[in-house]
Parts: C-alpha cells; sequence; structure tokens
C-alpha cells in the first residue's frame, strides 16, 4: 500500500514538474524603405557642397548645428543615429563605396518602380519601365508569404506613394496595401483617429506625410500583429527632386527615430520580442556628390543604382558596417526575406528568376 502511495506521489511530481515544451512561434520581418536615399548621407552624412549651397539648403544655420561635424562617424550619426549606435553594432550595414563594399540595383531604369518591382520580386524585369499605375506581372515575396496557410492574412504594406497598389498587385495578391490616405476601415481607436488626421493634414508632397504612414503602419502591427510588414517612406526623395537639401536632411533623420521607435515597441510585444528581423534599404541611388546632379535619379545621371543595405535582428550575424569589396544586388533581397521566414521564394514558385538571397548575412 505504501508503494502504490510514493509511486502516486511520484507521478504527481512528475506531472507538475515535468519541462514544459516550448512552443515555437512563427518568425517575423518588418521591411523599410526610404525612397531615393542615397548611400553618401548613410556612410558620410551631410554633404557640406550641398549643406552651404543656398540654391539646396534654406536652412543652413540649423543644418550646421544639427548634423555637421567634422569627424565622420560623428556626422552620419547625428543624421541616423539609430542606424549606427544600434543597427550597425548589433546588424549589418552594406553599401559603403568608399571600401568598395557595393550594392547596386540590377534594373537598367533607376527609378521607383523598377526598383521597388526589384526589391519584392527579384527580378530586374526590363518590362516594368515607368512610374505609371499599372498592375504589377510579377508574383511578388510578400504576396508569396501571404499563400503560405500559417501566414494567410499576417501580411501587410503601409505606403506613403500611392503607386503601391499596384506595384504589389494589390487586387491579385490579396495582401492588405494601405497607400496614401486610403480610409482605413477598421474598429480600433487609434487607427480611426490617423483615418481623421490623414484627411486633414496638409500634404507637402501631395500625399500623406510619413509620420502619418509610420503611425498607421504601428498601430496596426499592435493590433493586428501581421508576421510581414513593409513601411515605405517617400520623402527623402520628394525633398530631394525640389532641391531642398535641409528637408531632406531633416525626413532623414525623423525616419530614423520613426524606426527607432518601432524597435522599441517591437521589443514590448511578445510575438516580436527577440523574434524579428528588421530590414533597412532603398529603391535606388541619385546623382552625386556636390553637384546639381544629386536631385536626379535615372539611366541619364550616374550613381543612381548605387544602393545600400541594413539588416539587424536573430537571424543577422553581427557583421557590422561592411568594410571589404564586394558586389550585391537589390534583386537578392525577396528571397532574403522568404529565407528569414523559414520559406522558399525561387523561380519555380516565383514563376520568374529571382536573385539568389543574401546567405553570408545569415547565422
Amino acid at each position: 500500500m505504501i508503494d502504490l502511495l510514493i509511486l502516486w506521489l511520484l507521478s504527481l511530481v512528475s506531472l507538475f514538474f515535468s519541462p514544459i515544451k516550448k512552443v515555437e512561434s512563427n518568425p517575423n520581418v518588418i521591411v523599410v524603405t526610404l525612397d531615393g536615399l542615397r548611400w553618401q548621407e548613410i556612410f558620410n552624412g551631410a554633404d557640406s557642397v550641398i549643406l552651404n549651397d543656398k540654391t539646396y539648403d534654406g536652412d543652413i544655420d540649423y543644418i550646421k548645428t544639427n548634423f555637421w561635424a567634422t569627424d565622420v562617424n560623428t556626422r552620419r550619426s547625428l543624421i541616423t543615429p539609430f542606424i549606427w549606435n544600434t543597427v550597425a553594432k548589433q546588424g549589418v550595414l552594406m553599401g559603403n563605396r568608399n571600401y568598395d563594399a557595393n550594392f547596386n540595383v540590377a534594373n537598367k531604369y533607376q527609378f521607383s518602380y523598377p526598383g521597388y518591382n526589384e526589391i519584392f520580386t527579384g527580378f530586374p524585369d526590363d518590362s516594368v519601365n515607368s512610374n505609371d499605375k499599372i498592375l504589377n506581372k510579377n508574383i511578388n515575396v510578400l504576396e508569396y508569404i501571404n499563400s503560405v496557410p500559417k501566414y494567410k492574412g499576417k501580411v501587410a504594406a503601409f505606403t506613403t506613394w500611392d503607386v503601391f497598389p499596384y506595384i504589389l498587385n494589390k487586387k491579385r495578391s490579396g495582401i492588405y496595401v494601405n497607400a496614401d490616405v486610403d480610409t482605413i476601415h477598421f474598429k480600433d481607436p487609434a487607427l480611426s483617429l490617423l483615418n481623421e488626421m490623414q484627411f486633414v493634414t496638409a500634404k507637402p508632397i501631395n500625399v500623406r506625410p510619413d509620420l502619418l504612414t509610420y503611425f498607421t503602419a504601428k498601430e496596426y502591427l499592435k493590433a493586428y500583429h501581421p508576421n510581414l510588414l513593409y513601411i515605405s517612406f517617400d520623402e527623402t526623395d520628394d525633398f530631394a527632386h525640389s532641391g531642398m537639401y535641409d528637408q531632406y536632411l531633416k525626413s532623414l533623420h525623423a525616419e530614423d527615430a520613426m524606426i527607432s521607435n518601432l524597435w522599441n515597441t517591437i521589443q514590448s510585444i511578445p510575438q516580436y520580442k527577440n523574434n524579428t528581423t528588421l530590414i533597412i534599404t532603398c529603391d535606388h541611388g541619385r546623382g552625386g556628390t556636390g553637384k546639381s546632379t544629386w536631385k536626379n535619379h535615372g539611366q541619364e545621371v550616374k550613381e543612381s543604382s548605387q544602393i545600400w543595405f541594413a539588416a539587424m535582428g536573430p537571424k543577422i550575424a553581427n557583421a557590422g558596417e561592411i568594410k571589404k569589396p564586394m558586389q550585391l544586388y537589390q534583386k537578392q533581397i525577396a528571397a532574403t526575406i522568404a529565407t528569414l521566414m523559414d520559406q522558399d521564394f525561387n523561380e519555380k514558385n516565383a514563376k520568374h528568376p529571382v536573385g539568389q538571397p543574401l546567405n553570408f548575412i545569415l547565422k
């Protein structure tokens, strides 16, 4: 009888103190793009020639006070403190052509729609040759991830530019794409407030400010917990085209702060904490340092194919700033996103060529 009692007690102990099996959650990826942002500002900081030219800088004193330092490491950290103090220290940052660490677009057009097509389809398609609102025939990685049963309905994009519903082919892909002043059809109070704000705010670049794009995406993330989220900022490109270097730098600094705020937010949410990869990049480069061509980009403007790439997260190697010669391409980003979500985005399931993932940045 005593023996049976002991066995019963031992079984209870085993039941209550046996190791609890950890439930693995699906990985998350957040992609952020800064339209037309040059590698020069990321790696060199403010350009002294453009900064001191009153033609392009209407607020020279403010820019010098807040964004200028003679030391390049200090200077670039003044504009993008999160990228340099967090991403570069915990992840990887590529595209510094001072070291021949080259990152380029592979498409020949070197402007927005072809660039975003290349980022998300992995295919620098020559037939994608305008910024017109034409539905993209190419399958993109967001669409592919959304087709995976466990990620269905867990993919979303928030963009300032109103061409993205066509770039990402919202109709075919079925992913949630919120662009410019799309009405936000959700009951969440914060999202309803942001919806009202975007319709009454001033629009300096003729679409909603990047700030509203960001906060709408952030509140959506908090309310609906997507596994794959894309945020596209636009102001850097628009202010550059307008020749407003001061506003270009201010927008870059603000967007860096938004990305920092986003990273802090995801660390407070169990689904995302220590389970999220952040990717930051751009769609194209623009003209070179100290020339009026910095305002523009495209086939006729040298350096327009020159871009940069940053990433951090539990699956990203802590390689820091890459300072060795290499050649990488924008077309490799799509497959990298899929790999980070434990999926394989390739020519077979995309039905078009797809660049190889950036495997060397993975742990």
